[in-house]
């Protein structure tokens, strides 16, 4: 289900990575090894992400979250790319480790996405994304609600403004990153925000996102 960090020095702080719906963690690779360069612990885990919805995705990924934090003594982050921003979400509100650090979401889709309002209702959609994509639209009932209480540790919010996607840009408000919108990647009560020229998938690996992510778990805001 994961793989496991390379080194487990007690002195680490500790990330754990989160990807997005349909994707696995080899694309998180080129970040873990960042990660791992400038001395953190990561845990870059795979999961089922079309399988299940979020609070039963929460559950299938604790253990190994929990033995993790067994492992390193110093703050556990996370790093999550799209839907992996609100998997933590809902994570944490359920499961919050006792040295939380802080989140870093790549083209997470806080407030939803206009593109799973389209598509939700379309069988080939429901069939590929499985329950947590039902979960992914901007309308949300009071129990999806409830799954994202307000945040109360430092999230980071690195957004994307280009996208290689024709069709599904028609959907989305610009500026955005050809899947989720800039304005709909904010959070209530986030403490830091940026934008970059990248288009979704490409977030996890970009240079500049890499770096502004480090930077943000060093200090808690990004560069300039």
């Amino acid at each position: 289900m994961s793989e496991r960090p390379a080194s487990t020095d007690a002195t680490q702080d500790g990330v754990v990575l989160l990807h997005g719906i349909s994707r696995t963690a080899r694309s998180f690779r080129k970040m873990q090894a960042a990660l791992e360069g400038c001395g953190f612990a990561a845990l870059n885990l795979d999961y089922a992400s079309r399988r299940n919805a979020l609070e039963a995705l929460a559950e299938d990924i604790h253990p190994a979250i929990q033995r993790f934090t067994e492992d390193v003594d110093g703050s556990v982050h996370f790093v999550c790319h799209s839907m992996g921003g609100l998997l933590a979400r809902v994570y944490i509100a359920r499961h919050r480790p006792k040295r939380l650090g802080r989140v870093v979401m790549l083209g997470t889709p806080n407030s939803g996405s206009e593109i799973a309002d389209r598509l939700r209702h379309l069988r080939p959609y429901r069939a590929f994304f499985g329950p947590a994509g039902q979960q992914l639209g901007t309308q949300r009932n009071e129990a999806i609600k409830a799954l994202f209480p307000p945040v109360n540790y430092p999230v980071g919010i690195v957004a994307g403004n280009r996208s290689i996607y024709p069709i599904t840009s028609a959907f989305l408000p610009k500026p955005h990153d050809g899947r989720v919108s800039v304005a709909n990647t904010k959070l209530d009560g986030m403490a830091d925000h940026i934008v970059i020229r990248t288009s979704h998938p490409w977030l996890v690996r970009h240079s500049v996102a890499i770096a502004q992510t480090i930077a943000f778990l060093k200090a808690g805001k990004f560069g300039s």
